[in-house]
């Protein structure tokens, strides 16, 4: 693939020479370090994980910290560690290790993941949140997955809650919420190299420093890249996708008063990110990506029960997709929350929120936005009210999100929940919510071709925003110190879900429209189990079935566009810790038929295996394989452009000083 200024080759060496160099260390370094220090460490490494099992937090649900035994939601947590045991060497893959999301590897670059159904490239029902930054598009809803990269090892953990979180989170949190939460400077302190490479990941490395500024500022800054191979043909040949990124970023916390991990007192967090990378596409000239942003975020506890949070970010991306189109995005967001106690028995939360997104579409005469430009306002606010009817043991949360945006107008999101606590070990929770996804750019401005006659056209203010009425029950118990699990069941209502219809006495035209009607029902079950002291297991299985409804539509597609699911998948992931300081991991994933998008996709069974080792205290190696069951298999897409993922393999060195 051409890269300008040879950036390419450059960064495979960088890589090779930090791997080699790092390897080479690895001696010298075990000699001077203490061996039962080391195993002493590690003991208490593992004494931490058995405490994390009871006292894991989610607050994707409702904006704040609490146990997620606690939680009425169907919430799964996986943390930094069970990312660093797995054999991820990126956030869509670190997203396999949630049973409660379907996630799906379509080529080398793109990805199909979403919560509870309607899967695909463009998914559109599913909120994602890296660090409190939505990572939203307004063209289709949903994310381009390519350019969402993190540094595995700053993650503090991910948060996912399928069903919906649009009482607090807003329009397209339908089907569910991703928060992707880092750790904060003050957890990130010294210095990282790390550096590998492989057959399917060719080269890829990181650097990240830490340090602390007077009494209580602490700061990191990184830079990471990596170039990735092609994925596969059926035939065996490369598909012509390889890709490259480079991505460099800032974290900066402030702690004014708080004494060391009390967590009381103000914290005033600022961050930001910026990359840049090419994509190779097989006809026309590579694709190019980039952007920046930049976050802040300030808590402020006015009283222990009353906690104010403003937050403000700026996001710009820009991307060029030579052949189709190119476009820039500008989002300023800002956005303000309250949460107090009322009376003992009322925990408040309010918050109200404004969003401008500059959109500008380079088109082509391929495809289309008209306008190319727009102005997008989005207003909101919302409460919610946890009531305590019976402390500690039964409870009511209700609430609403109200929006405004400018294709659809003012929006509704209410949901209502009941939780009763048994004892300290079970939660059993039911809950009903109304969840709205607005309509995008594809579903009002969207072209095809650009230029007239049309083939393809949006629908313009005749669009509705997509509804769903969404019905949970749920059952949450740590069962042991050392075994907890979870189990929800779901059915869910759409109305008013985007079709294609074909243009009234016109021939060969066709529009976009909201003539479709679905139902959706499913179980999604979870455990985590300290089998024994050395030995972790945490995992899930799904059931999930969709029923689509074309009633008066005549849509082309017979509602089968509208995303691609099985009916079964589990994940199973184990870590165990061995002697001599060695770790062996696995994740294995099944799931089930893809039958919706023409010829059938088949059922897989993957497997990916890592062996690491602890050389010293500061020093890791690790080599990782990945679909080892099979040389190449598909996952996701249409026949015509159907690819196969490769099996591959990855070593990885690891330094922290």
């Amino acid at each position: 693939m051409p890269c300008p200024g040879n950036v390419r080759p450059q960064f495979a060496i960088v890589g090779t020479f930090i791997a080699t160099l790092l390897s080479s260390l690895c001696t010298l370094v075990a000699q001077t370090e203490a061996t039962n220090e080391l195993e002493k460490s590690v003991q208490q490494l593992k004494g931490l994980q058995l405490e994390e099992l009871v006292s894991l937090q989610v607050s994707a649900l409702s904006r704040r910290p609490e146990r997620l035994l606690d939680s009425p939601s169907a919430a799964q947590v996986a943390t930094g560690e069970d990312i660093r045991r797995s054999a991820a060497t990126s956030l869509p893959e670190a997203l396999r290790l949630f049973p409660n999301l379907q996630v799906d590897q379509v080529d080398s670059q793109q990805w199909a993941i979403s919560a509870r159904g309607f899967n695909s490239t463009a998914a559109d029902k599913l909120q994602v949140m890296i660090d409190g930054r939505s990572v939203y598009t307004p063209l289709f809803s949903g994310v381009f997955w390519d350019v969402q990269n993190v540094m595995l090892e700053d993650l503090d953990r991910i948060e996912v809650i399928s069903g919906p979180g649009a009482s607090l989170w807003g329009a397209n949190s339908m089907n569910g919420v991703i928060n992707v939460v880092s750790k904060s400077a003050q957890d990130t302190q010294g210095l990282l190299v790390s550096g590998g490479g492989g057959s399917f990941v060719n080269g890829a490395g990181a650097v990240r420093y830490g340090d602390k500024l007077g009494q209580d500022l602490y700061f990191r800054v990184y830079g990471f890249g990596f170039d990735r191979d092609n994925t596969l043909l059926p035939n065996g040949r490369d598909a012509t996708n390889d890709w490259y990124m480079v991505q460099g970023g800032f974290r900066m916390d402030w702690l004014p008063g708080q004494t060391e991990n009390s967590g009381q007192g103000d914290h005033i967090t600022v961050q930001g990110d910026f990359y840049g990378g090419s994509l190779q596409q097989p006809i026309f000239s590579d694709s190019t990506v980039q952007g920046q942003n930049i976050l802040s975020r300030w808590t402020h506890p006015i009283t222990e029960e009353s906690v104010t949070t403003l937050q403000l970010y700026w996001d710009r991306t820009w991307r060029d997709v030579p052949g189709s189109y190119t476009e820039e995005l500008n989002t300023f967001d800002l956005d303000f929350q309250h949460r107090f106690r009322l009376a003992q028995r009322h925990e408040v939360i309010w918050g109200l929120g404004y969003r401008l997104m500059a959109d500008d579409v380079g088109n082509t005469p391929v495809l289309a936005f008209l306008p190319a430009h727009r102005n997008l306002q989005l207003f909101s606010g919302f409460v919610q009210d946890e009531i305590a009817l019976i402390p500690e043991t039964l409870s009511l949360t209700i609430g609403t999100k109200l929006e405004h945006n400018d294709y659809s107008g003012f929006e509704a999101q209410p949901t209502g929940r009941i939780t009763w606590k048994p004892d300290t070990n079970q939660t059993v929770w039911a809950a009903i919510s109304r969840a709205v996804r607005s309509p995008s750019r594809i579903d009002t401005d969207f072209f095809v071709p650009g230029q007239p006659p049309y083939l393809l056209v949006g629908a313009g203010r005749r669009f509705e925003s997509e509804t769903l009425i969404a019905y949970e029950l749920g059952y949450r118990r740590q069962v042991t110190e050392r075994l907890s699990g979870s189990l929800s069941l779901f059915f869910n209502d759409y109305d008013h879900i985007r079709s294609v219809e074909p243009v009234a006495g016109a021939t060969n035209q066709f529009i976009i429209l909201n003539q479709l009607r679905a139902q959706s029902y499913g179980a999604e079950l979870s455990l985590t189990w300290q089998m024994l002291d050395w030995w972790r297991m945490r995992g899930g299985y799904t059931y999930f079935h969709k029923d689509v409804y074309t009633d008066e539509s005549r849509d082309v597609n017979h509602g089968t566009g509208e995303g691609n699911d099985p009916h079964h998948w589990f994940v199973v992931q184990s870590m165990m810790d061995l002697p001599a300081n060695f770790e062996f991991d696995s994740v294995l994933r099944y799931q089930d038929n893809l039958n919706q998008l023409g010829p059938t996709v088949p059922a897989y069974l993957a497997l990916d295996l890592r062996l690491g080792w602890h050389a010293t205290r500061n020093l890791e190696l690790s080599i990782a394989g990945q679909n080892i069951l099979d040389p190449q298999h598909p996952e996701f897409g249409a026949p015509a452009t159907r690819q196969e993922i490769p099996r591959s393999v990855f070593g990885k060195v690891t330094w922290r000083f």
